[in-house]
């Protein structure tokens, strides 16, 4: 990744195309990004604000975002002041990181007003803060800076803005040949100082550039060491410039060529200019927001959803460990419970002996008539009781024993169903997306494993479609896959037809799979036992059995686990997951 000044300013130069156009609607899909969806010059572009710490950036996107049901707050400012505002201006900052876009709106008064929204791309210092240009004051940021995490700069409403640090370097657009020659042209005690804290020797022109000049990232200044080679093997200062100049004046008159490149490391990195040192491994685009967009793809969701998925991940693993020692205690119980028949036997033996037994007495000593050599044994007693109260004492113990047993097979049963609920939902968060992980912790709410966080109590309407995969087969026939346990129960019990065949993993958590139609051929019925495989907990397996039946004989059981259903008329399928062949087959999100 080289997000640099360079980079920055094709994207200002790329969004004065919508200089003069409306802002339709903000949203903001997660806690660093903002989203406008902008009306200009006839065409409707979509452009992402994004100050995530580590994917920080700005381009348009055709991406599809998922939004949450109630806007956080800096969305609804935003929405305030700039939604339906003219957008006047982009500027960059002084060939830095920096971007300012000027809104013009009109209040409720139906005044005028203006706003500048500033995007600051800086790694994990990145924000996105709305300014009133006015009076300087921040209106809110993103992410709030307080003094104590800064004493330089404070992030927060009402303040004053203030500028990241000054680096004091040069503009590169802006450097006479002179100049140039000057800065790069080392001090030799500086530059001795410099080595012999480095441990290395002469600083090289490609650090020096960096070090000199503003917006310049290493990439680029390998890139312009490499161009004066070409022109001069020793790459004097002469060659340097030449090379140096070619590439400003370029980017001075807007002249970008998107790439992306990998280096013989296979790190992957973008530019707004053409990388000529590596020529063999390069892939051009037209503009700086499809270079970016096919360099990030779904990236930072990648991490978000990493990040969300261990919460969860964590929290089913607690609640399958604790059911696994439940059932450990279950089976202790168990043998515990199986002597319960001698208690019965000592119980009726001394009802028997009452008029041996005498308050006081520790034990006696009685012939066991159930056994067949009718041996004598010795039964404990409870010298505080009465010889009635402990023949009693005995039976009420194998009476309890014998009661227990049918409620800890009802619980064993129980506890087995909880642990393949709770492998179930493990395997569903391996293919999870931030709407899929939404819906199991709504699942995990709604069961009552999680507290709902959501300020608003109402409940989710139950005609509410959820988005799922709908795939296509080669034969042109619809496959749909369930991903979690409120797609599956929408995809089996409310979208399939009673002629509809469902498809499942045999005995092995998985999705539920969905071929819409009543006539297909052996590749349609094939595909889709592939999909049922590969959403499934035996994905890396080879040979996986996959039951498939008609809908109208698969049906859940009252009282049931979300997503948990009952079959019968079922064949199996044997199927090994192909990777590269589900990859050909096309699929859309649909939710109905």
């Amino acid at each position: 990744m080289a997000l640099d000044g360079i980079v920055t300013r094709a994207i200002a130069s790329e969004l004065s195309r919508c200089i003069g156009g409306r802002i339709n609607k903000i949203y903001q899909p997660t806690e660093h990004d903002l989203v406008l969806q902008i009306r200009a010059q006839g065409e409707n572009f979509k452009l992402l604000l994004s100050a995530n710490p580590t994917y920080p950036r700005v381009h348009f996107s055709d991406q599809q975002f998922l939004n949450p049901q109630e806007a956080p707050m800096f969305c609804m400012l935003m929405r305030k002041h700039c939604e339906s505002g003219i957008i006047e201006s982009v500027e960059q900052v002084a060939f830095e990181r920096i971007l300012h876009i000027t809104i013009r709106q009109r209040n409720e008064l139906g005044d005028e007003s203006t706003k500048k929204i500033i995007i600051e791309l800086m790694g994990r210092h990145s924000n996105i803060i709305l300014v009133d240009p006015t009076t300087g004051t921040m209106l809110d940021g993103i992410h709030h800076v307080t003094p104590a995490i800064s004493s330089y700069r404070i992030v927060m409403p009402g303040f004053g803005y203030t500028e990241p640090p000054q680096q004091h370097k040069l503009h590169p657009l802006e450097v006479t040949q002179a100049e140039f020659v000057a800065m790069m042209t080392p001090d030799p005690v500086v530059e001795e100082q410099e080595a012999a804290a480095e441990h290395q020797g002469t600083v090289s022109h490609a650090a020096r550039l960096v070090e000199q000049f503003s917006g310049i990232s290493p990439l680029i200044s390998r890139e312009i060491e490499h161009r004066a080679s070409l022109l001069d093997h020793d790459a004097d200062l002469d060659a340097l410039w030449q090379a140096f100049s070619a590439i400003m004046t370029d980017v001075r008159e807007s002249r970008f060529s998107p790439c992306i490149a990998m280096d013989a490391k296979g790190k992957m990195f973008f530019s707004a200019i053409p990388i000529t040192s590596i020529s063999d491994q390069l892939q051009t685009f037209p503009s700086i927001s499809a270079c970016m967009e096919a360099f990030y793809g779904d990236k930072a969701e990648r991490d978000t959803v990493k990040q969300r998925v261990s919460d969860l991940i964590r929290f089913l693993q607690n609640e399958k460990n604790k059911n696994i020692k439940k059932i450990d205690k279950l089976h202790e119980s168990i043998e515990e419970a199986k002597d319960a028949d001698q208690y019965r036997v000592q119980g009726e033996l001394l009802f028997a002996s009452l008029h041996a037994v005498e308050k006081g007495m520790k034990e006696i000593e009685v012939i066991n008539y159930y056994d067949e050599n009718q041996e004598s044994i010795r039964i404990p007693l409870d010298p505080l009781l009465n010889p009635s109260e402990n023949a009693q004492r005995y039976l009420k113990r194998y009476n309890k024993f014998k009661n227990s047993l049918a409620v800890i097979e009802e619980q064993l049963g129980l506890t087995a169903n909880e642990i393949k609920y709770m492998e179930l939902l493990l395997q569903q968060l391996e293919h999870a997306s931030l709407r899929d992980i939404d819906e199991i912790r709504e699942e995990l709410t709604e069961q009552g494993y999680l507290r709902d966080r959501s300020k608003k109590k109402g409940k989710k309407k139950k005609n509410d479609k959820p988005t799922v995969q709908c795939y296509t087969s080669s034969e042109g026939i619809a496959i749909y896959v369930g991903k979690n346990n409120i797609q599956n129960e929408y995809v089996t019990n409310r979208l399939a037809g009673p002629n509809d065949t469902w498809l499942h993993t045999k005995d092995i958590p998985g999705s539920h799979v969905v071929i819409r139609s009543s006539e297909f051929g052996d590749p349609t019925l094939e595909e889709a036992a592939m999909l049922a495989a590969h959403y499934s907990q035996a994905k890396s397996s080879s040979m996986v059995p996959v039951d498939y039946t008609l809908i109208r004989h698969v049906r859940k059981p009252s009282g049931a686990k979300p997503g948990f259903v009952i079959y019968d008329h079922q064949k199996t399928l044997f199927i090994t997951p192909d990777e590269d062949k589900l990859k050909q087959l096309p699929y859309v999100l649909k939710n109905s």
